[in-house]
Parts: structure tokens; C-alpha cells; sequence
């Protein structure tokens, strides 16, 4: 994590770009609050879908390392055909429950059949939750204002960011009609919200 977020602030010095807005989802959100807590002077506004500030306690961290270097030695191994039933495997998940109903589903799998399995088992060994240093401490000294978007299907994270809500200085926002993917199941909602955060729309998105 520590170093994937110096990675992005190389990139941001190497593009001469000293403020932005940031958006992350899930994984990547789980990033973009890392470097908000680190980096704040770099981020003007910062969105965060589908995120959490990592596992509280040393041996809920040592259990999710463990599930999930199982779940990359899988994946690591997937090829053709396995790697396409490890996908449909994984949005069986019940924080994917509402996605499989989406029409463009399909669409979905075939993009992700894209990506090397191998990459994508590092990604989870390297970055997932369990490797994930606990931000829970550092979230009462953020300074920055955050937008947490959860879909109101997503219990799981609508109670971890109605937590983090309360303790540092953020907006909640539960999206209707969707999940835990929120950008792809309701596109046009989340670009509204996002739209409406950082300034460029008047109207509060219902």
C-alpha cells in the first residue's frame, strides 16, 4: 500500500500536477483514502465508493491474508476456461448479489477475461485487506472532506462508512438501485454525485 501510494504521487509530480480530485472504488478506494491521510496537501476532494479503512485487529488481518492467498494461489493458476468460472465464482459473492441482474453483466465478464490472472493474484496478495495497514486511528485526523458512496444493497459497507461518517469528517451517500459496484450499476447516479461534490452541477442528485 505504502509504496503503490508513492508510486502515485511520482506519477502526479512527473505529469506537474500538484491538487487534484480523487476517486477510488473498493480496492482502489481503500488506496485513495491511504493517500488522502498522507498526502492531503495533493487532493483538493476526495471520493471513495465502496471503501473501508482496513481490518481493526491483527488477527482479522492475519485471517484475510491467509483467505486470500488461497483465493490468488487459485487464481493464479486460472487459464481459459477456469479463469472464466473463477470470475462468475467471484460475483457470486453476496456483496456482488445485485450485479448479476445488471444487462451488461455479460459484458462485464468479457472485460475482465482481459486481464492476466497472474497480475491480478498479486494485486490480491499484495493490496487486499488483510496487507492493508488498520486506517481507523488515522481517520480522526483527516482534514480533508470526503464523499463515501455505498449502494443500498451493500449492507456490509453501508455499515462501515455510516461508522467511518461519524468519526472524521465526511458525507455519506447510499446510491439506490445498486451494489457494491456503484459506477457500473447506476453509471449515471455516480457520475451525478461526483459531478455535484466536486462543484460542476447545482442540483443535489436525488
Amino acid at each position: 500500500m505504502a509504496k503503490t501510494a508513492c508510486a502515485v504521487i511520482e506519477l502526479l509530480d512527473y505529469l506537474k500536477i500538484t491538487q487534484c480530485f480523487l476517486v477510488g472504488y473498493s480496492m482502489g478506494g481503500r488506496l485513495a483514502l491511504y493517500l488522502t491521510l498522507y498526502f492531503p496537501q495533493r487532493f483538493s476532494r476526495v471520493v471513495l465508493e465502496s471503501a473501508s479503512p482496513g481490518l481493526l485487529t491483527e488477527a482479522e488481518r492475519l485471517e484475510r491474508v491467509k483467505r486470500d492467498s488461497q483465493i490468488a494461489r487459485k487464481l493464479s493458476r486460472s487459464v481459459g476456461d477456469d479463469f472464466a468460472d473463477f470470475l462468475l465464482n467471484w460475483y457470486n459473492q453476496q456483496i456482488f448479489s445485485s450485479i448479476k441482474e445488471h444487462p451488461q453483466f455479460q459484458k462485464l465478464i468479457e472485460n475482465r477475461l482481459q486481464n492476466n490472472p497472474v497480475e491480478l493474484a498479486k494485486s490480491i496478495q499484495l493490496m487486499g485487506t488483510g496487507c492493508q495497514p488498520s486506517l481507523w486511528e488515522r481517520l480522526k485526523d483527516n482534514t480533508k472532506i470526503l464523499l463515501l458512496l455505498v449502494g443500498e444493497y451493500d449492507d456490509k459497507f453501508i455499515a462501515i462508512n455510516t461508522k467511518m461518517a461519524n468519526i472524521c469528517n465526511c458525507q455519506l451517500k447510499v446510491v439506490s438501485h445498486c451494489g457494491h459496484n456503484i459506477h457500473f450499476e447506476n453509471t449515471l447516479l455516480f457520475v451525478k454525485n461526483l459531478r455535484y461534490f466536486f462543484g460542476n452541477q447545482n442540483k443535489h442528485p436525488e
